[in-house]
């Protein structure tokens, strides 16, 4: 599902699936109990163990972060570069990320407040990151443009890949086709 209220992050998105872009790209940033990442268009003829997730179009997308879309399991986000290099958090016109994330109990929850690292979180949100997972770190950093509502099964397994150092999996966890079901 994408989010209405991230309108140039989905518009992009849905404009790069029909467009193919996505169809046959590798998963090159695997993290087990984080996420999983894709979009650098350089994986699709990569050798294997080449490090990747540098490429991508030549712009970039105005950050829409959104204090209601967190990185609860299963949130779609936007990969991004660093602050030192990307201050206004502007989204990588391609790259994203499927949160797997882990639970965290709420003394975790609690230390990210008190390090001034994360706001209060809600009620609904200590519910969802002590129960489901997520990655709430990254909260109000990225923005979260959409979330798998089916399929998390797939993002386990590809979280669950071997993988050499530079977190790319040991063999090549490729999407065939990308699609959009547009209401």
């Amino acid at each position: 599902m994408l989010y209405e209220d991230t309108p140039n992050h989905k518009d992009n998105f849905v404009k790069l699936v029909e467009q193919g872009y996505y169809d046959s790209l590798l998963f090159h940033r695997v993290i087990s109990g984080f996420m999983v990442q894709t979009g650098d268009p350089d994986s699709r003829n990569s050798p294997t163990g080449e490090q990747l997730g540098v490429g991508g179009p030549t712009y970039t997308i105005p950050a829409e972060i959104n204090a209601s879309h967190y990185h609860k399991r299963g949130a779609l986000a936007a990969a991004r570069l660093s602050d030192q290099i990307n201050p206004a958090k502007n989204s990588s016109g391609s790259q994203f990320y499927i949160v797997q994330g882990r639970p965290f109990a709420s003394s975790e929850l609690k230390s990210l407040v008190k390090s001034g690292r994360h706001a209060p979180f809600s009620a609904d949100q200590v519910d969802i990151y002590s129960t489901a997972g997520g990655a709430p770190h990254l909260d109000n950093a990225y923005t979260v443009f959409g979330e798998v509502t089916e399929g998390m099964d797939v993002i386990d397994s590809i979280a669950a890949a071997p993988t050499y150092s530079s977190n790319r999996p040991l063999a090549n966890i490729r999407i065939i086709r990308a699609s959009v079901l547009l209401k």
